[in-house]
């Protein structure tokens, strides 16, 4: 039975275990976090998603678990209200649509869940090294017993180990992309302005209302929303910062960032900066996307925002990750193993279907004629390609 190692325990990693599994291979998922990741936005599963979640028999648990918004209101920086409407959310968009909406932890919870019974999970450590050796000991324990092919992996806590294949889905900054690829700065396209996320007490007192406050002139946006049982509330704040040293891993530094430029609103930006100081699922990143010329490389791939993040601006990244999972588990099986092929195979499918949800990047979330280049763009594969 080949071996498949995946980093990254979120939800591309997940959903590409469970569909290894299911034709043949043993797939292992190793996650830096020690435990599944809590918090996190609400997230679209979209088009030609949809139809590999409920290819998964998960469909039911997905809908079940969806949000359950009744619409948004509009405010200026101050809190005086621009616009109301019950047909339509800033995250979710038009309530009519078949897009299903539901937070990131939900829909991983459910991913990792269909997968614990069968599938190796091993949390709090990382891939330090990866090195192919064609003549490799596929077992790891240096008895030479393997068949002569493998990518030796080495651990930050764990002892190394040997794998047929290596699949990054560990996200925007992957490891394994840099490992495999170098260092990501050709590799990432940036754009225009910045993200950070945050949980806090439901304030507010918002029962499946969305609030989305707009400074135009500031370039700021900020976008509140209870969860689905409307005990909290996720916020997200959306601005323009110059980030000339970037480091991605200083979390006290963005959230400083996220203060200053929070401080900068009017409504309920006081309370907004307590919950942001004590938030213990902070999250921050630039807008960008990952633009390569081939995301394999010998025995490893690359699934989801590691290989291919369209940016949050799309709300097209978990599609991507889900069908992207799909393809490639499909591709190594109908090549039985054979990574050469299936690799190739994965990116002649999967390549106009990523660069027409890219090309989505830039424009108004709330314009209609967006909305119909997404209608087009999130079923623009065919599962059975």
């Amino acid at each position: 039975m080949k071996t498949v190692l995946i980093s990254g325990g979120s939800i591309a990693g997940p959903a590409l275990a469970y569909w290894l599994r299911r034709r043949g291979f043993a797939p292992t998922v190793v996650e830096r976090n020690p435990a599944p990741r809590l918090g996190g936005q609400a997230i679209d599963i979209r088009g030609a998603a949809l139809d590999v979640i409920d290819r998964m028999g998960l469909g039911d648990q997905v809908r079940a678990a969806r949000t359950r918004m009744r619409g948004m209101t509009v405010l200026d920086r101050d809190g005086n209200e621009l616009d109301r409407t019950t047909e339509r959310t800033f995250t979710g968009g038009r309530f009519d649509s078949t897009d299903v909406e539901l937070m990131r932890e939900d829909l991983s919870r459910i991913v990792v869940g269909a997968t614990r019974d069968d599938v190796e999970y091993i949390y709090g450590d990382s891939i330090a090294t990866l090195d192919e050796d064609e003549e490799g000991d596929r077992n790891g324990d240096g008895d030479g017993d393997g068949d002569g092919h493998g990518v030796r992996v080495t651990f930050e806590r764990g002892a190394p180990r040997t794998f047929d294949y290596v699949v990054g889905a560990d996200g925007l900054h992957s490891t394994v992309r840099a490992l495999a690829f170098g260092p990501e700065q050709p590799l990432l396209h940036r754009l225009d302005g910045q993200i950070a996320i945050f949980s806090a007490e439901n304030f507010l007192d918002l029962e499946n209302w969305q609030i989305f406050v707009t400074d135009e002139e500031a370039l700021f946006a900020l976008i509140a929303y209870p969860v689905p049982d409307n005990s909290e509330l996720r916020i997200t704040l959306g601005f323009n910062a110059d980030l000339t040293d970037y480091d991605h891993r200083d979390t006290e530094a963005h959230k400083a960032l996220a203060a200053d430029r929070l401080s900068t609103l009017g409504w309920e930006s006081r309370r907004l900066l307590k919950y942001l100081a004590a938030s213990t699922d902070f999250y921050f990143d630039t807008m960008a996307q990952v633009r390569m010329e081939h995301w394999s490389k010998g025995r490893v791939t690359l699934v989801g925002d590691a290989g291919y993040c369209p940016s949050p601006a799309t709300g097209q990244g978990t599609s991507l990750a889900l069908v992207g999972a799909y393809v490639l588990a499909d591709s190594l099986a109908a090549a039985d193993g054979d990574h050469r092929v299936a690799y190739a195979r994965t990116e002649d499918r999967m390549r106009p279907f990523i660069r027409l949800n890219q090309s989505l990047v830039g424009r108004d979330p709330v314009d209609p004629a967006t909305e119909a280049a997404r209608d087009h763009a999130k079923s623009a594969i065919s599962l059975d390609g």
